[in-house]
């Protein structure tokens, strides 16, 4: 098992969910933490507030990005490659998985029961995300795992 996989075990066994492991990668990956908006993800998962419709897998893809190149503050402004960079992995996660639908991507799920059988889609899902997340990044100059 590489590194990333034996992370997202680790982290899905921990209870989080897909876009909260989306941003716990990159929080990692700075060495840094971030407690409050690892909490406000948790209603982006299992398809935004668990209606299965768009996929936290994009959405906290989308929201990676966000904090390397989004408005922050009343100081700042969105960097000019920001808008760019969200429309790429946006047709990227499209083309790859054919929909960006929770329900499409995994089958319709009633995730109050034990069945936890769509685990490793998302895993998938997530590694080749966090993959493209990357690539993006390093295209529009930017240096993953280091936002300071």
């Amino acid at each position: 098992m590489d590194d990333l996989s034996l992370r997202l075990f680790k982290l899905s066994n921990e209870g989080f969910c897909c876009a909260q492991i989306m941003y716990k990668l990159a929080l990692e990956d700075e060495e840094s933490t971030n407690d409050d908006l690892v909490r406000a993800a948790q209603g982006l998962c299992r398809g935004i507030a668990d209606t299965q419709k768009t996929c936290g897998v994009l959405t906290g893809g989308i929201g990676v990005l966000g904090l390397y190149g989004a408005k922050g503050n009343e100081s700042e402004v969105a960097n000019e490659n920001f808008a760019q960079m969200i429309k790429e992995f946006h047709a990227w996660f499209k083309a790859e998985f054919g929909t960006t639908k929770c329900v499409t991507l995994i089958g319709e799920r009633d995730f109050a029961s034990a069945d936890q059988s769509f685990k490793p889609i998302c895993a998938g899902m997530i590694q080749k995300a966090y993959v493209k997340i990357y690539e993006i990044l390093q295209e529009h100059g930017y240096e993953y795992g280091n936002r300071g």
